[in-house]
């Protein structure tokens, strides 16, 4: 059983998980973890629920770009404070290509409903910080 040998050895049987994969088991356990909290989801006016804590966590590749002082940056838009359903609405347009932004529709494409309804939250529960 390599699990055995990597406990004794300390050594990971084919190496390191790629980061994609650490990424990924670390956004499911938060959405398992999440769920298990009684009141931790948020309802849009869309109805999908949002999680605020799992919108919290996948936020570091959007403040990437988007300014988490919620200032237009170089033509990049501002998202904090944005309503919720005008988000979702929009995250899921670059989703499904009706938006044309190469790289916005990179990032949506690997969204699910409820992870764009747990940024939307998180993003809605923001207020600008900066001028």
């Amino acid at each position: 059983m390599p699990q055995i040998g990597f406990r004794r050895t300390g050594v990971r049987p084919g190496g390191t998980m790629p980061l994609g994969g650490a990424v990924a088991c670390l956004a499911a356990l938060a959405a398992f973890l999440c769920q298990a909290l009684p009141g931790s989801a948020h309802s849009t006016d869309s109805g999908i629920e949002g999680d605020p804590a799992l919108g919290a966590y996948l936020s570091s590749e959007c403040v990437a770009c988007h300014q988490a002082s919620g200032v237009q940056v170089a033509g990049i838009p501002a998202i904090v404070g944005w309503p919720r359903d005008q988000f979702v609405a929009v995250m899921q347009s670059y989703r499904d290509g009706h938006r044309d932004n190469p790289v916005m529709h990179n990032v949506a494409s690997r969204l699910t409903d409820e992870e764009i309804a747990a940024l939307a939250v998180h993003f809605g529960n923001l207020k600008p910080t900066g001028q």
